[in-house]
């Protein structure tokens, strides 16, 4: 199993239509994973101590670039965006050109998917509003055509003209490639907490074969899908859309990328928001053991309350979470010697890589917590896997034809370039087994092992842990879950940190970001700062 940064995408495991309630419909569009290239990638922190708290911060922030535009780009924030209809009544696309290469300019030039549904109400709009879900690969022009651009409160599409580009590498925008469908069929099923010397090396081979066909496939533009890349091409695109400052929303890896714009750009930032935030001075093996223990999290409160339901297949009335764990890792190893079938037209079985998955793209949003009781009853009492292989299909976007979106391709390519591996070799995995399974007995081994991909990357990473302080920036709001399992509560309470002129709003809840997921509080606080600018107060927790 490959384990991405977070993302909040439409494609969210939906609950059985006759339990799902109005937040549900809300919640199944915006939920996320994140994990991937770099290992687990984020874990959350138990409601207690973080063990974010044990890693210092970088001690090198992110530098600003100069505030006047160098002539060798003056021709891509001066391009015109021509826009024409693209086949979602109400939204317009276009095409914008940015430097593959900011270090040469001139050396040649990268095509950037863009789309737009303009403001609703009549006069003069504050703006664009632009949006990205996460991943990094979730396709934000995707995000705004089936969430975002009709989702969004009333109030704030009526206001501004909603905003998406693909990053580079992603989606519509030039993207990375690596595997077919049959070969990432072999890919997701490989088992993840191998027993042995053969199993070990298997994962390895996997690893390595991914590696090499994104090398061989994406060879130019794997080499240019950093975050601060990404950055700077959002600022041509807010040049071109005639905006002073930026107004921004991003969610999961989102938040990365919107801090990285601020550090970079900070007397341009308008009313930012950054919702599921990630904290950019970890190191990945840091980040990765964070997010363990965040699954872990999340892993408990669905103990909790699965042993309240009548369908509970973990667990009766009264098991503790610790006992759902012990019957669920049970489970896993039973179907690591013997999977189920599931009835799937390519012949998948599901076995225990495929099963974890499942498990996983649950515990993003609570709204898929009976789906997942579902799944796993019909797995574990009726041999019948396809309940799980339908949430661990939508974890790695994975259509019926058995076609994969880039999703997983470009996160890994934007998460070994971002940062060094997590570990560079097998002996450094099993040294550290024990520190994944304290932060997660259910997940542990297998996030620590889906921690090694990055060790084969064909390109070297650019990238280091740092601060980002965006100093002179105007109010940014950063947004925290406090059981996210995705993107832990305390990042969010160290990027507010960081940040100048941070204001930190904190949901008490499950799930992965909290913006539109069914807070009035949290919805309330973000809509009157993308309207009028004013940011929650200082301390605002929301219930």
């Amino acid at each position: 199993m490959q384990i991405r940064r977070p993302l909040r995408r439409p494609t969210q495991p939906q609950p059985s239509q006759d339990r799902r309630s109005h937040r549900s419909r809300r919640s199944r569009r915006t939920g996320g994973t994140l994990l991937a290239a770099a290992a687990l990638l984020v874990s959350a922190c138990s409601s207690g101590a973080s063990t974010t708290t044990a890693s210092p911060a970088a001690d090198v922030a992110l530098a600003a670039l100069p505030r006047s535009t160098p002539s060798t780009l003056a021709p891509y924030y001066g391009q015109k965006l021509r826009w024409h209809t693209c086949g979602v009544p109400g939204f317009e696309c276009a095409t914008m050109k940015a430097p593959l290469d900011y270090a040469k300019p001139t050396a040649g030039d990268i095509r950037l998917a863009v789309a737009r549904k303009k403001a609703t109400a009549k006069g003069k709009p504050l703006g664009s509003l632009m949006v990205n879900p996460g991943g990094p690969g979730g396709s934000a022009v995707g995000y705004l055509q089936q969430y975002a651009g009709i989702g969004y409160p009333a109030v704030v599409r009526a206001r501004y003209d909603m905003v998406a580009m693909d990053p580079r590498g992603v989606a519509r925008s030039e993207p990375v490639e690596c595997l077919g469908g049959r070969s990432m069929d072999t890919f997701t099923q490989t088992d993840t907490t191998p027993d042995n010397r053969h199993e070990t090396t298997e994962l390895v081979a996997e690893y390595k074969k991914f590696a090499e066909g994104c090398g061989a496939h994406s060879p130019d533009v794997l080499r240019h899908v950093s975050t601060v890349e990404a950055a700077r091409d959002m600022d041509i695109l807010r040049a071109a859309l005639g905006d002073r400052k930026l107004t921004y929303v991003g969610a999961s890896y989102g938040t990365f990328l919107g801090a990285t714009y601020a550090g970079l750009f900070p007397d341009r930032v308008g009313r930012v928001v950054l919702d599921g935030a990630m904290d950019p001075s970890l190191p990945a093996r840091r980040m990765n053991l964070d997010q363990t223990a965040g699954f872990e999290t999340a892993f408990q409160s669905f103990a909790k309350d699965c042993v309240r339901q009548t369908d509970c297949p973990l667990g009766a009335k009264g098991t503790t979470p610790a006992k759902v764990g012990t019957n669920l890792k049970a489970f896993f190893k039973k179907l690591d010697a013997h999977p189920v079938p599931t009835g799937d037209a390519d012949g998948r079985k599901l076995g225990e890589a495929l099963a974890t998955t499942g498990v996983i793209a649950a515990m993003y949003d609570e709204a898929a917590w009976p789906q997942l009781r579902e799944a796993l009853t019909s797995a574990m009492k009726e041999n019948d896997g396809a309940g799980l292989l339908v949430l661990s299909d939508s974890y790695y976007e994975r259509d019926a034809d058995g076609r994969y979106s880039n999703l997983m391709f470009a996160n890994a390519a934007v998460n070994c370039l971002d940062l060094p591996a997590a570990f560079s070799t097998t002996d450094q995995v099993e040294q550290a087994l024990p520190a994944f399974e304290k932060a997660s007995p259910v997940f542990g081994k297998g996030l620590a092992w889906a921690s090694l991909n990055c060790a084969y990357w064909p390109v070297r990473a650019t990238g280091e842990p740092h601060r980002i302080e965006a100093k002179g920036a105007a109010p940014i709001v950063v947004v925290g879950t406090t059981r996210d399992p995705a993107t832990p509560y305390p990042w969010a309470q160290s990027l507010a940190h960081q940040l100048s002129s941070a204001r930190l709003l904190t949901y008490v809840g499950d799930g992965h970001t909290a913006y539109g997921r069914g807070s009035t509080c949290i919805d309330s606080a973000i809509n009157t700062y993308l309207l009028r600018g004013t940011p929650p107060a200082r301390g605002k927790r929301c219930l």
